[in-house]
C-alpha cells in the first residue's frame, strides 16, 4: 500500500464519520479531505433529518466549498454517516463532480441503527469506472483502529 497514493474523503454531521475518517489516515498514511457544505448543516437533529429527506427525494447536490480532485489519487477511501438509508448529500456531490476510473475506492460509513443499507451501492453507482472494494461500517462512534486496520488489511491494497 505504500506505492499508492490514499485520498479520505469524509462528510460528517456529528463527528463519527471523522473520527473514523482521522483512524484511516492514522493506519495509511493517506490525505484527509473533509467535505464541508457551502451552507452548514443545522445541528438541530429532527431539522437536519428533515433536510437530508428532502434532499434525499429531490437528488440534491449541495456545493461544497472544496469537491477535491482525485485525479493524483490511486486509492480513495469516501465516508459518510448514513442518512435515510444511503449516503449524505455532500457525499453525492463529490462522487459526481470527480472522475474514478481506475481508481480503487473503499467507502465507509457510520449510522445511528439502520446500518449501512444501500450506501454501498449508491456509491458504486457514481464512482463509476472505479473498483469499489467492501465497505467498512460501524455504529455511531463505536470504530476501532483495530477493527479498522483489520478492514484496511482484507482490502488487499
Amino acid at each position: 500500500m505504500s506505492d499508492k497514493k490514499i485520498l479520505i474523503a469524509y462528510y460528517s454531521h456529528s463527528g463519527n464519520t471523522k473520527a473514523a475518517a482521522e483512524k484511516i489516515k492514522s493506519l495509511t498514511g493517506g490525505d484527509l479531505l473533509e467535505l464541508k457544505p457551502v451552507n452548514d448543516y443545522p445541528q438541530d437533529y429532527n431539522t437536519v433529518v428533515n433536510q437530508a429527506k428532502l434532499e434525499k427525494q429531490n437528488d440534491v447536490r449541495p456545493e461544497l466549498v472544496n469537491v477535491g480532485n482525485t485525479a493524483e489519487y490511486d486509492v480513495v477511501f469516501i465516508g459518510t454517516p448514513v442518512w435515510w438509508y444511503t449516503m449524505a448529500s455532500p457525499v453525492k456531490t463529490f462522487l459526481s463532480a470527480n472522475n474514478f476510473e481506475g481508481k480503487i475506492v473503499a467507502p465507509f460509513c457510520t449510522h445511528g441503527g439502520g446500518g449501512a443499507s444501500s450506501t454501498y451501492t449508491d456509491i458504486k453507482n457514481l464512482a463509476q469506472g472505479a473498483e469499489v472494494k467492501e465497505g467498512y461500517t460501524s455504529y455511531e462512534n463505536s470504530a476501532n483502529i483495530e477493527e479498522i486496520g483489520k478492514w484496511i488489511n482484507s482490502l488487499n491494497l
